[in-house]
């Protein structure tokens, strides 16, 4: 009997289970970054409501929904600052306070500024939690699962999205939020047995703990190869000064943030996040026989469903290819919906109301396009390109411009909705995607299967020469196996 349970212990630690428990606890961070992103999407129809008790103008819930956007941008920073000190387990743990806090407020609030502020707090979190988390996920995770992992940070920041649209569509926006508190607790208390990146350990100068940590993450005792394999990884990177302007004078670093930034860009201008803020006033404007809160909670659904199995099959299919079909289904999507609420508004003459459903199928067919490549893939790389030396300045970067651009899109789909109609913000996110495929074409790597070392060598143009002489060294062995054979002959 208790053979046996040593055996199952031993079957579950040769499975890589510390890498996943280190995913689902670490990624709790992501669902309460999530859940605050997705508040606005049931909350706002609410406080604008004449009998709010808070009263919200457009304006005001514009502002409310993009806030945390704004509050990224510092966390970000504050992340780039704080992650080779601390390490990144610090810096995950640390979220926690940001996000507990913010729902409190949330909670409690009497005034609108109170309520952008909480928002703001909210943003700070989530700016930390998206440059710590990426990071750590890459580095403690095998090649052979790392799309699976690296690509829970989406799949949770849609489950987040999720449970706030299920939970404030059905209970007060006060209940929601303390409800909503217990997210941040349960990544304090459960994260902080998981153990730190050895990459970490390794540029503290720490070889025993690295060497504890990869044992823990591996799930064997035999790490030797695999810490001097680390090492002399990160001495050569370290090579560079490891400064920020490296991400600008190196020409990996510079092509590996041309690549990121290219591809966040095309994920937000395809409207995503936008259209997660306006879910239910979308709905609404649809006039579709579906609540808007049924609604709201379908898409999220369907879009949690299809991430979770793209990162299932990322590791298979690889990158790109996930990519190049998201764009183009959820291109022709958004221009459906676009012509929809077009006809709709712009010719009175023609009766749509029998064809209510086309917004809801469309948009359902958009979040499932979107969720195969685009939801998980932008996230994905943007913990596998960047050299150990400049991850964290990296990072921070990376967020900032993301919560730039999505700010950008998501008061540009307000702004036009309002002035307009709901349809330009639509057509524009149709050709944002048409130039988005040809980006992706052109420009994304394939990183399938490959270490973050084997990576960092092919954005150093090093790959090709090696596999080069490599062909050559093959051709010649052919060609005197031959001679040898003939010989004999």
């Amino acid at each position: 009997m208790i053979f046996s349970i040593m055996e199952s212990l031993q079957i579950w630690r040769n499975a890589r289970i510390f890498q996943y428990l280190a995913m689902v606890t670490g990624t709790l961070s992501i669902v309460s970054s999530g859940m605050h992103y997705g508040w606005s999407s049931p909350s706002l129809p609410i406080l604008q409501d004449p009998s709010s008790t808070l009263p919200v103008t457009n304006d005001e819930g514009s502002w409310l929904a993009v806030m945390p956007l704004i509050g990224a941008s510092i966390g970000s920073l504050i992340g780039s600052v704080i992650l080779d000190r601390i390490g990144r387990k610090k810096a995950v743990l640390l979220t926690g306070i940001p996000f507990f806090s913010a729902w409190l407020m949330v909670a409690f609030a009497r005034t609108v500024p109170v309520l952008l502020f909480a928002r703001f707090l909210a943003g700070i979190g989530d700016g930390l939690a998206f440059c710590a988390i990426p990071m750590y996920l890459n580095e403690i995770a095998d090649p052979e699962i790392r799309g699976f992992i690296g690509s829970s940070c989406a799949i949770t920041l849609i489950l987040g999205m999720l449970l706030i649209n299920i939970i404030g569509s059905y209970t007060s926006i006060r209940s929601a939020a303390l409800v909503s508190s217990i997210v941040p607790v349960l990544l304090m208390m459960t994260f902080a047995w998981m153990p730190e990146s050895p990459y970490y350990f390794i540029m503290q100068g720490d070889e025993e703990e690295a060497r504890r940590s990869l044992k823990t993450l591996k799930g064997t005792d035999d790490v030797n190869d695999e810490l001097a394999r680390l090492s002399a990884a990160i001495k050569t990177q370290n090579t560079d000064t490891g400064k920020f302007l490296d991400l600008f004078t190196v020409k990996s670093n510079r092509k590996a943030g041309l690549i990121v930034m290219g591809a966040r860009t095309i994920q937000q201008c395809s409207g995503m996040l936008a259209i997660g803020f306006y879910a239910h006033t979308i709905f609404e404007s649809a006039g579709s026989t579906f609540s808007s809160s049924t609604a709201s909670i379908i898409y999220f659904t369907v879009q949690l469903v299809l991430s979770f199995i793209s990162s299932m099959i990322v590791d298979r299919t690889g990158r790109r290819p996930l990519l190049i079909i998201s764009i183009i289904g959820a291109g022709i999507a958004l221009f459906i919906e676009g012509f929809y609420f077009y006809l709709k508004m712009d010719c009175p003459s023609l009766n749509v109301s029998n064809y209510s459903y086309i917004p809801i199928v469309a948009l359902i067919a958009f979040v499932t396009f979107f969720s195969i490549g685009l939801q998980t893939v932008p996230m994905l790389l943007l913990g596998e390109l960047f050299s150990t030396n400049v991850k964290a300045f990296a990072l921070s970067v990376s967020d900032v411009h993301f919560n730039i651009v999505a700010t950008l899109v998501s008061k540009f789909f307000q702004a036009i909705k309002d002035s307009y109609g709901i349809h330009i913000p639509f057509f524009a996110f149709a050709v944002s995607c048409a130039v988005g495929l040809i980006f992706v074409i052109f420009c994304v790597p394939e990183t399938k299967g490959k270490t973050l070392e084997k990576i960092q060598e092919e954005l150093q143009g090093k790959t090709t020469k090696d596999d080069s002489r490599q062909v050559e060294i093959l051709k010649k062995i052919v060609v005197e196996t031959i001679d040898i054979c003939n010989t004999q002959k």
